[in-house]
Formats: structure tokens, C-alpha cells, sequence
């Protein structure tokens, strides 16, 4: 990754990755400004064929960081979790997960979803993603929906994302012939978004 770009971080900070103690907790607001901070990178790498610079750089660890610290505050549900990864005391990954939301095609009542997630580009192939989603996997089969045990659990994926996708079907997900063009920008751009499930 090169320096020259326009986000907003601490090029001295110490480089995400595998070689410090790596584990998954859950998420407190305190980790706000640092789930940001990799929720910008993650975003912006996974739309930078789709959106235009301009709006790429709105994309910042800041936003974000408010966001999550409001979320984390005030939960919608206690079953709305973020949990997030870490190397040393470092937030290098985070995924967020809940109840599904009503949608066509899923078994109500039943059906959790991983809302969305990833992992800093510098901390990639250190098995943070698949700690995460391990854990939110658990994290699911442990929650209930008005006393009933989740069944199944769902996420939407860019359509062209190819490794996310063969990410998620190697440990279990498929595709369920639901598709959504997602509005990304306030000039109606749109992306095409595909939904995976799995059984939990």
C-alpha cells in the first residue's frame, strides 16, 4: 500500500497483521474510531472501481468511527453485536451481526445475517477473516429470536467481489438466487449485490 492517498490515518501507526497475538472479541465503543478506521479502508478498496474519487473520499475512519460509537451506545437490539479482530492491542478487522431483516425468501424468525465486515488490506491472509467469521458464526448459533435457536444465516456480497465470495463458499455459503442493485452514490449509481446463506 502506497502513503500518497487522502484518508485520514497514522502512517507511523504499526502495520496490521498476523505477527502480534491475533484474537476476536466483542466490540466496545472505545473501538469505535479504530473499526472506522479500517471499515474506510475496506470500503474503499472494495468500490474503488465503482465510485468516483470524490466520493471514495467521504469514505473516512472518522464518519464511520461516529457511526459505530453511536451504534455501539445504543444498540437496536441486544442481538446486534460487533465483534472485532486484533493483533496485539490493535483493531484489524471487524464484522457486525444481528437478526435478518425481513426480506424475500427467508425463513422468518429464524435467520441471522452478517451485516458487514472486513479486514484492514494490510492484515489480509493472516487468518483474521476467518476468526471472525468463526466467531460470528457462534455468535449467531448463541443468540435467540423470541426463544426460537437461529437456523440460518444470510449476508449480501458485491457481485463481482470474487475472492470475498469464494471466501464465504468455502466455508459454507451459497448463493440463493436473490439479488439487489444497491444505490451507492447520490447520483443513482448502483451496485449489484448477491445474498449467500448458510445453515447454522
Amino acid at each position: 500500500m502506497t502513503t500518497d492517498h487522502p484518508h485520514e490515518h497514522d502512517h507511523a501507526a504499526p502495520t496490521p497483521g498476523p505477527l502480534a497475538d491475533a484474537a476476536v472479541r466483542t466490540g466496545r465503543p472505545s473501538d469505535a474510531p479504530a473499526v472506522g478506521l479500517v471499515q474506510a479502508f475496506v470500503w474503499q478498496d472494495a468500490y474503488a472501481d465503482l465510485l468516483a474519487r470524490e466520493v471514495l473520499d467521504q469514505l473516512t475512519g472518522p464518519a464511520f468511527g461516529r457511526a459505530w460509537r453511536r451504534s455501539l451506545e445504543s444498540p437496536p437490539t441486544p442481538r446486534h453485536r460487533l465483534l472485532v479482530a486484533t493483533a496485539g492491542p490493535q483493531v484489524v478487522g471487524y464484522v457486525s451481526v444481528g437478526p435478518a431483516e425481513e426480506e424475500p425468501g427467508l425463513e422468518e424468525g429464524v435467520t441471522g445475517m452478517i451485516y458487514d465486515g472486513g479486514v484492514h488490506p494490510q492484515g489480509r491472509r493472516g487468518g483474521h477473516g476467518s476468526r471472525l467469521l468463526n466467531a460470528a458464526i457462534d455468535t449467531l448459533r448463541a443468540g435467540t429470536r423470541g426463544g426460537v435457536e437461529l437456523a440460518n444465516v444470510v449476508t449480501w456480497v458485491l457481485a463481482d467481489a470474487e475472492g470475498t465470495r469464494a471466501f464465504l463458499q468455502s466455508a459454507g455459503f451459497e448463493p440463493d438466487g436473490a439479488w439487489r442493485d444497491r444505490v451507492v452514490d447520490q447520483d443513482g449509481r448502483t451496485a449489484r449485490e448477491v445474498r449467500l446463506v448458510a445453515g447454522l
